[in-house]
């Protein structure tokens, strides 16, 4: 059963109007624009403005203003991670020469024992040397020796974790020993 041109034609037509008169149905529109009051003449009467006013004044009293009071809650606009070092106060003195090096480009040379505490000594990659006693700052981490032994130097570094909480890092220096028949 094929159909002829002019019936397939017909058959296209129809369904077209079909999908026209669908698609253009007669239902409420999904937007609507609110009707516009129309402007009251002030030549009416003069009781009428004495009315709106009343109306006025009682739809004022159903609206319940709020107002926000920020008092005992955080600023949600404060960030949670302070991003500032732990030692603020050590940057406003200026740096010293070992604080400008990280404690992993210095190398332990020697550690000399004295009557009044052990002595480190320290070089940068260029070679220059520094001593070192107790209570010295070193590193770009406001690290501070706390112990000076025999065969190492102990550096206590202070940093901030993700929560604020301030933690201690001990970072050791340990002396390298030079053996016997091996030169450096």
């Amino acid at each position: 059963m094929q159909l002829s041109l002019r019936n397939k034609a017909i058959c296209y037509l129809i369904s077209i109007a079909f999908l026209f008169v669908a698609g253009c149905g007669g239902g409420s529109p999904t937007s609507s624009v609110p009707p516009k009051a129309k402007a009251v003449p002030a030549e009416k009467s003069k009781a009428a403005p004495a009315a709106a006013a009343v109306k006025n004044e009682t739809e004022k009293k159903d609206v319940v203003e709020y107002a926000y009071n920020p008092v005992g809650k955080p600023d949600p606009f404060k960030p949670f991670i302070q991003l500032t070092p732990v030692r603020e106060a050590s940057r406003n003195v200026p740096m010293t020469p070992l604080q400008r090096y990280e404690v992993s480009q210095l190398k332990l040379v020697a550690i000399i024992s004295t009557p009044d505490g052990n002595i480190a000594l320290v070089e940068d990659s260029s070679g220059k040397g520094f001593f070192l006693k107790k209570g010295t700052l070193i590193g770009k981490s406001d690290g501070k020796v706390t112990k000076i032994l025999k065969d190492k130097v102990v550096i206590e570094e202070l940093y901030q974790d993700v929560l604020g909480q301030t933690k201690k890092n001990e970072v050791s220096m340990n002396l390298h020993q030079v053996e016997e028949g091996v030169e450096p």
